[in-house]
């Protein structure tokens, strides 16, 4: 058995019971086929937890890079720019257990052990041994005394060097690395002021690990550090020196010289300088240059030495990427020792074509898809043939397709043609490609024609052995890598000119002398040097991780497939059936899915061992009618992969020709399909019953329907097919004609689950022959609920009233009204209402309607009240006075349609008991408040569209005159007046509209603003013309009272907004030339209007989205600022993420995004960009943002994470935690006050919360123990 195969048998049963024969048109089925839809045969791969998954191997570079724990990224760049200072490490590795301790003595009480170099030299030992793609610090964290909150927290790698320089320090003292830091990074500088009269000099000395330089004003460092270090700074005219040997003010020059140079010179550029007229930090990005090698000669105390004694190479450069309050480290490291593979892209091609030519002969190796094409083009006499042309040439020549070969590990075809530019050549509408000229001849030149091979897969490196993998060395033999966090890359040397400027730059530099050679043995050795207990430990490391990585990329590959032995199975009613219960007939068996179809045959010969005779596998699949096959599984060489089977496939294992000497049809189309046989059954007028008898039969896909009538009809009558689906209850029947018969089940559309209707003679008057449709069969007899609201002692009773669809409403109520034994002459004075499911009268419904025309559901419940019902030509509406539905009582009228509005008007005024001219009428909107005017005095209520049931609001005050607005306008007060403590997530670009203000009473009434002390200010209402334009209406509102405060100096510096029922800006209005007309404003519009500090003119394309960054480490956001977004190309998640990464100078995968919903409390996150790979793919699947479910529109909070500085995913807020309580308070008074509708206004907290400034820098810090 393969050592692959991981086999599970479950009991087999070998016996056959006896099989019935195979019948098309059978007894309906009674067996079980609850198991076809068990988990067993759930299809789709297995979910494995990623956290099983093992550590992924080093890529092509054999350099391993560090995992970032959040925000150690500075600390990551530090320490590989220690780890590829050779004579650093190896000073550290020569510290042994009996100097520094043991790691396994760590929790002893008394032992004295050194955990922070300890911890350091295993990090060394795994970036440099242990083969995964990126090691993790957690260890050497815990050691610094460090917990998750620093891990997230970002610092200086400025202030991380000196800090993590001195805790080794003291972590060293009393061993023989005490003075390693100093033995390497110590240098000095003297101070000099020598006096000009009598030339008396006076020195201090200061020892440095670092140099600071300048970066503010100066090109470069060479200009930096002429500056500190040549230049003089003279005393004199009023600025004297006190000199101690004349003792009084005289002229001195003072200098600065470098006493004493360090093997490894740290520089630290200052990036980060203070604006003290803005009163805030900056970065500076301008240009400043270094060189690779420098000569810092004239910069030292000593200048008599050999040329070599000051000569000095750039070995790391620390970049940071971002701004002063937060960014991304990474570093550029040359390897010294060459311990990684250094290869650009286009060298990297280069060496696969050369290694192939020398390789012929390795035919076991994978065929390179590169050679391949090459191979088949340079056959080609044309120069350039199609690229469709192209793949058929590669099936043809390799029996499979590129999609099944190579698309999952290369990509598509054209894409990968098309970035191998330096080989294949496309014509000039890339529809056709070919080889350039120099590799035609490259391979006329290869005599046996044979294909290239490929070079082994880069990751499968050999750490174990002597041999060394293959080096690419660029001109100058210096081999730089981009080390960022746990991605390492090969860079050229003029790569480092980039960092120069810009907001990626050059932070910190590390230079070692030129005199420092390496040993040639060090040169390509990771284990140069590293202690014997180390290299042990590595190893059983690298042994488990390639045990993990096997187990896993077994497990990975494997599938399970479920085994269908034909012994176990019966053929009747058109599909397979077990004969035994499910489990005695099914083996699971999984295998790998690279293994090939050869290969799974002779394992389910292995595990059936008493098999005889030839052996088929066919694709099973579950079918309600019970196990149908589908093709053969041939072609023994392919791969289960190439073949497509996917985990949890059903195998049918037979001779393929019959079961149980039944022949089975296999494929698609014998597909056995399940219908449901409908026939009339009696009922008893008065009940509901059950008016069809069920049946289900299983028919072949392929079966005639005029077999299918002799089946089920064998006396004669006619089919009829429910053209509404499976549902049986629709009315939508169709009759199968004569010429119907001749098609097949799947011709006619039948398929599982479908109903029939059949009918025999004695049926058939229900149905027009002509028409094809029921008639009279429709007319379902059922019932309705009445209950009595004339009597108040009989009020709880209900009767049943037998009715049709067709039955008069008049009927039902004379029914009523002698089940409930009441007179008569109530006919005369009464009315049947229909009651809602919470109770509610609804209006009543005319006495000449049906059941029918009065879209009555049988079983619904009515209500016999008093009262006449109106007429079809008169309206039932509802009415309450005043805005507040819970103060006022809900009244009824009755009126004719044709009568106009404002006798409607004077009718309900009659019937409230009011008067005066100084009222209107407004419809009721969805939310239950009065909404659009009825401003049409003489209009009827038939052409408004008035309709019964309607409900309408008596407001008090006059509507303006024909053409004219009244707006309330609102104010935003400047931003400069806003008091601290107030929440960013109430401003609008800038401005504040607080929500305490929103009031609640205690009963739940609904919110009251107030508007004393708001910066969201009522300034008043205008009344202008809709023919005028929005500029007219911010020159009048510039007039009012409140906003006269403001210095505006055109309408242009102004911003309108509609204002919602919340209170909160709603639609933005542009075009200042645009009239009010053509906004739509409706006759309750507000406006609020915002003064801003330029002038602005937002084009109709043009998105304005307010965007706050999130504060690190704290649930709380940084001022928001107006972001103004051009969608006129696309308005996808996407564009999105660049748009706001371009706003904040981020890379866009190191953020994410939410759109912030205030009325919920809630922020839903834009989904990640990641999975947007190709311009083709975004525009097929990506839909615009402005559609569901985020509805984005003008004046939205966008909250962006720096993921950075902050990895976690809550947007939420404390005020979101307290808004939502609020909410939950407010449901719970709702409930406890009994009303019956929601409400929809949405309340806001009435606590303020501070403003959340940036966290206060915290000191970092390292814990060491003490060893003195």
């Amino acid at each position: 058995m393969s050592e692959w195969n991981m086999i599970k048998i479950c009991k087999i049963a070998h016996g056959m019971k006896d099989c019935f024969a195979f019948t098309m048109f059978g007894d309906l089925f009674e067996e079980d086929f609850s198991f076809i839809s068990n988990n067993h045969f759930g299809k789709g791969k297995k979910s494995k937890p990623r956290d099983l998954e093992p550590p992924p191997p080093r890529d092509f570079t054999n350099l391993s890079g560090i995992k970032n724990q959040g925000g150690t990224c500075y600390l990551n760049s530090l320490l590989q720019t220690l780890l590829f200072t050779p004579e650093f490490r190896e000073a550290l590795f020569s510290l042994g257990p009996e100097e520094l301790g043991s790691l396994d003595d760590s929790s002893k009480p008394d032992a004295k052990v050194r955990i922070i170099p300890l911890q350091l030299q295993r990090l060394f030992a795994q970036l440099l041994l242990l083969d995964q793609q990126a090691a993790s610090t957690t260890d050497l964290t815990e050691s610094f005394g460090w917990n998750s909150h620093e891990e997230m927290r970002q610092h200086d790698v400025q202030e991380l060097n000196r800090i993590l320089f001195s805790a080794l320090e003291t972590s060293l003292v009393g061993t023989s690395g005490h003075d390693l830091i100093k033995r390497l990074y110590h240098g000095i500088v003297v101070n000099q002021i020598v006096c000009k009269e009598c030339k008396n000099i006076s020195e201090r000395q200061e020892d440095f690990l670092d140099l600071t330089v300048a970066v503010k004003g100066v090109a470069g460092l060479e200009e930096a550090l002429w500056n500190m270090y040549v230049e003089e700074e003279y005393f004199e005219n009023e600025n004297l020196y006190r000199c101690g040997a004349c003792d009084k003010l005289v002229e001195a020059s003072k200098s600065a010289k470098l006493r004493k140079l360090p093997p490894f010179l740290t520089i630290s550029l200052l990036r980060f300088n203070f604006d003290f007229e803005k009163c805030e930090r900056y970065k500076e990005t301008s240009c400043y240059t270094f060189p690779i090698q420098i000569n810092l000669r004239p910069f030292c105390e000593q200048t008599e030495m050999d040329d070599s004694e000051y000569m000095y190479e750039l070995f790391s450069v620390i970049i940071h990427k971002g701004g002063c309050y937060g960014g991304h480290y990474h570093v550029y490291i040359r390897d010294v020792d060459e311990l990684g593979n250094w290869q650009l892209q286009e060298e990297e091609d280069r060496l696969i074509e050369d290694m192939a030519l020398r390789d012929n002969e390795n035919a076991k190796e994978v065929e390179n898809p590169l050679a391949v094409l090459k191979g088949i083009l340079s056959e080609e006499e044309s120069k350039q043939i199609p690229v469709d042309q192209l793949g058929q040439k590669l099936l043809e020549k390799k029996g499979m397709s590129w999609n099944k070969k190579y698309r999952k590990q290369y990509g598509a075809l054209r894409k990968y043609l098309q970035n191998h530019p330096h080989i294949f050549q496309f014509s000039p509408d890339e529809n056709k490609v070919g080889l350039k000229e120099k590799h035609k001849l490259l391979f006329k030149s290869d005599s046996q024609g044979q294909g290239l091979q490929s070079l082994p897969q880069k990751n499968d490196v050999q750490w174990h052995s002597g041999k060394k993998p293959t080096r690419l060395r660029d001109s100058s033999g210096r081999h730089w890598f981009d080390l960022n966090d746990s991605k390492v890359q090969p860079i050229k040397e003029m790569d480092i000119e980039k960092q120069f400027q810009g907001k990626e730059s050059a932070y910190m530099l590390f230079y070692r002398k030129s005199q420092l050679k390496r040993p040639p043995e060090a040169r390509g050795n990771p284990r140069y040097h590293i202690p014997e207990r180390l290299l042990n430990e590595m190893n059983a490391a690298n042994t488990e991780l390639q045990k993990k990585r096997a187990e896993w990329d077994s497990a990975n590959n494997g599938i399970d497939l479920h085994l269908h032995l034909s012994s176990c199975y019966k053929f009747h009613n058109g599909a397979l059936h077990p004969s035994l219960t499910w489990k005695e007939g099914v083996a699971d068996l999984t295998i790998d899915r690279r293994k090939t179809l050869g290969d799974l045959r002779q394992s389910v010969f292995q595990m059936l061992e008493s098999w005889e005779g030839d052996m088929i596998l066919s694709i099973a699949k579950p079918l309600p009618a019970g196990l149908h096959l589908y093709q053969t599984l041939d072609g023994d060489e392919l791969t289960l992969d190439c073949i497509g089977l996917a985990d949890g496939a059903d195998i049918f294992v037979w001779n393929g020709k019959e079961v149980g000497g039944t022949k089975v049809m296999t494929g698609a189309d014998h597909e056995p399909v399940v219908i449901n046989v409908l026939r009339l059954a009696e009922y008893n007028e008065g009940g509901k019953g059950q008016h069809f008898t069920e049946s289900q039969h299983v028919f072949s896909c392929s079966a005639k329907l005029g077999d299918l009538r002799r089946a089920l009809a064998p006396s004669g009558g006619i089919i009829l097919k429910n053209g509404s689906g499976a549902d049986k209850e629709a009315k939508n029947w169709e009759v199968f004609l004569e010429e119907d018969m001749k098609e097949t089940v799947k011709g006619v559309g039948l398929m599982d689950g479908c109903s029939v209707l059949i009918l025999d003679s004695h049926d058939q008057s229900f149905v027009n022959m002509s028409s094809g449709n029921l008639t009279a069969f429709t007319y379902d007899i059922s019932w309705l609920q009445v209950k009595n609201f004339c009597r108040t002692q009989d009020e709880e009773k209900h009767v049943k009233i037998t009715a049709t669809i067709e039955t008069v409403m008049s009927d039902i109520k004379m029914k009523a009204i002698r089940e409930f034994q009441l007179e008569e002459e109530l006919a005369n004075d009464s009315c049947l209402r229909p009651v809602s499911g919470n109770g509610k009268l609804l209006s009543p419904v005319p006495e000449d309607y049906t059941v029918k025309e009065a879209e009555l559901k049988m079983g619904s419940l009515l209500g016999l009240c008093h009262g006449k019902a109106p007429t079809s030509t008169q309206l039932f509406l509802y009415f309450i006075v005043g805005s507040d539905q819970n103060t006022s009582p809900e009244m009824e009228i009755v009126v004719e349609e044709t009568a106009s509005v404002k006798e409607c008007l004077n009718l309900m005024l009659e019937k409230s008991g009011l008067s005066g001219d100084n009222w209107h009428l407004r419809r009721i909107d969805w939310c239950y408040e009065a909404g659009e005017a009825l401003s049409q005095e003489n209009a009827t209520l038939k052409e408004l569209n008035v309709c019964s049931g309607d409900t309408l609001v008596v407001t008090e005050g006059k509507l303006p005159a024909k053409g004219f607005l009244k707006i309330p306008i609102w104010w935003f007060k400047s931003s400069s007046h806003r008091k601290h403590g107030e929440n960013t997530q109430d401003q609008v670009n800038g401005m504040t509209c607080k929500m305490d203000a929103l009031q609640v009473s205690p009963a739940g009434d609904s919110p009251e603003y107030i508007h004393t002390d708001m910066d969201l200010c009522y300034a008043g209402n205008i009344e202008i013309a809709g023919e005028a334009s929005l500029e007219d209406l911010k020159m009048q509102a510039m007039t009012l009272l409140c906003c006269q405060e403001q210095i505006v100096p055109l309408p242009s510096f102004l911003r309108a907004w509609t204002v919602d029922d919340s209170k909160r800006p709603a639609k933005l209005l542009r075009n200042n030339k645009q009239q009010l007309n053509d906004y739509k404003l409706g006759a309750r519009v507000e406006i609020c209007i915002e003064p801003l500090q330029k002038e602005e003119h937002l084009g109709p394309h043009e998105l304005l989205l307010r965007v706050q960054m999130g504060i690190p480490g704290e649930r709380d956001y940084y001022d928001s600022t107006d972001l103004v977004w051009d969608i006129s190309k696309e308005c996808t998640t996407w564009a999105l993420r660049q748009q706001v990464a371009s706003h904040y100078c981020l890379p866009v995968d190191k953020i994410e995004i939410a759109k912030y919903f205030p009325e919920r409390f809630e922020w839903l996150p834009i989904s990640s960009w990641t999975q947007q790979i190709s311009k083709r793919k975004r525009k097929k699947k990506q839909e615009s943002l402005q559609s569901a479910p985020y509805h984005l529109k003008d004046g939205d909070i966008i909250g962006v994470k720096n993921l950075l500085l902050d990895d976690t995913k809550d947007f939420s807020t404390v005020r979101d935690d307290v808004g939502k309580e609020k909410q939950r308070q407010l449901v719970l008074q709702k409930q406890k006050s009994r009303q019956a509708e929601r409400l929809h206004d949405h309340v806001f907290s009435e606590e303020k919360l501070n403003i959340k400034h940036r966290k206060p820098e915290v000191a970092l810090s390292i814990n060491v123990g003490v060893f003195r």
